[in-house]
């Protein structure tokens, strides 16, 4: 009839629906109201939806880490593990952390500087860069810039870009001629000790030559955790390696321990998590890692990538759980987000709010 609305539009529109399950979470944000709480505004997160959600997801999942790495191992749970990780205390949880370079070019530097400072996480992995510009930081500095500087004038004067930081190439300048005279050390203690070197070793002695309390690398030697980087000639580190194979050849780093080395580091750990920043080789050596002892019990995964191009990168945790590298009864999370803006609150939310019983912990051990 001409004065009712057609049936299917009213039952397209007023379509009724079944009840959601008892106990979903109802969206709520922070309500500026009540002041400006800067912790009660993160924890909000969790109700506020989207990627605000996942970093509320972040924080539990981390949480349960720590809840699980402060549980002491009764002496008839000590895991059988060789010699060479029994420098390392057992704990509930094994966490390792994973960081691209240009993390460690940002300021997001600081922050993992004091997950190690403070000996929060068991293990590291990186790349060159994410082990070299660390060491230059401590001998010059890096700028801030803008992403749209062109190339051809920075490289007329010397000047590298990385996204809005700035490293002028003096930078590489100083890091050779600190360099160098380790290098050297290093190849006559092969030659003359039968020291053989690998790159967590290299790493490891790096750490102790800068001796700067600034450095993720020298509270990584300080407290022994092992940094495991297995394509560290892929940056400025191997320039340099390159260079002193002319002037002082003969040097040799062993990629063969250091696999067998972080997959100890998993396959006999009680648990373990995994904390990953940004994709590439560094997400890949840890979830493989994991996959040694069919899956991580805890993940999460902080970067911008997407899944469709099949790149591991981009993949969603439920792609590491079909290949083992992830439990299938575990609940990890991916944060799309620029590490940048969500790392340094992640670590206010977990690691620094249970600074306190984590750093008790170490005196323990």
């Amino acid at each position: 009839m001409a004065d009712q609305a057609p049936s299917l539009a009213v039952e397209a529109v007023l379509k009724r629906s079944s009840s959601l399950p008892e106990g979903t979470p109802q969206v709520k944000g922070y309500d500026f109201n009540q002041g400006v709480d800067h912790r009660a505004l993160l924890q909000s997160y969790l109700t506020t939806g989207f990627q605000a959600t996942s970093f509320g997801r972040a924080v539990q999942e981390i949480n349960s880490m720590i809840e699980k790495r402060l549980e002491p191992l009764e002496q008839t749970e000590e895991p059988s593990a060789p010699p060479d990780l029994s420098q390392r205390h057992h704990s509930g949880c094994t966490i390792f952390l994973g960081y691209t370079s240009n993390l460690i070019s940002s300021g997001v530097r600081e922050s993992i500087r004091y997950l190690a400072q403070h000996n929060m996480v068991d293990v590291l992995v990186s790349t060159a860069g994410g082990v070299e510009e660390d060491l230059i930081k401590c001998l010059a500095p890096t700028f801030l810039g803008e992403f749209s500087l062109p190339g051809r004038e920075l490289r007329g004067r010397g000047i590298n870009r990385i996204g809005n930081l700035l490293v002028p190439n003096n930078n590489y300048c100083l890091f050779e001629d600190w360099l160098m005279p380790i290098l050297d050390q290093m190849l006559l203690e092969q030659k003359t000790e039968g020291t053989l070197w690998t790159p967590s070793k290299m790493i490891h002695r790096l750490g102790k030559e800068i001796n700067n309390p600034e450095s993720v690398y020298y509270w990584a030697y300080k407290n022994n955790i092992p940094v495991f980087s297995p394509a560290l000639t892929d940056g400025s580190l191997g320039d340099m390696m390159y260079l002193h194979s002319y002037k002082n050849p003969g040097l040799v780093l062993d990629i063969v321990e250091d696999i067998r080395k972080l997959n100890s580091h998993a396959v006999f750990a009680r648990r373990t998590g995994m904390v990953i920043l940004g994709g590439g080789l560094i997400k890949h050596h840890i979830c493989n890692a994991n996959f040694m002892r069919n899956g991580a019990d805890f993940a999460v995964f902080v970067n911008t990538g997407q899944e469709f191009d099949g790149s591991d990168s981009g993949a969603r945790p439920d792609e590491a759980v079909s290949w083992g590298k992830i439990r299938a009864d575990a609940t990890p999370v991916k944060v799309y987000a620029d590490a940048a803006l969500v790392f340094p609150l992640l670590v206010a939310e977990t690691f620094a709010r249970h600074a306190d019983a984590l750093t008790a912990q170490n005196k323990k051990d």
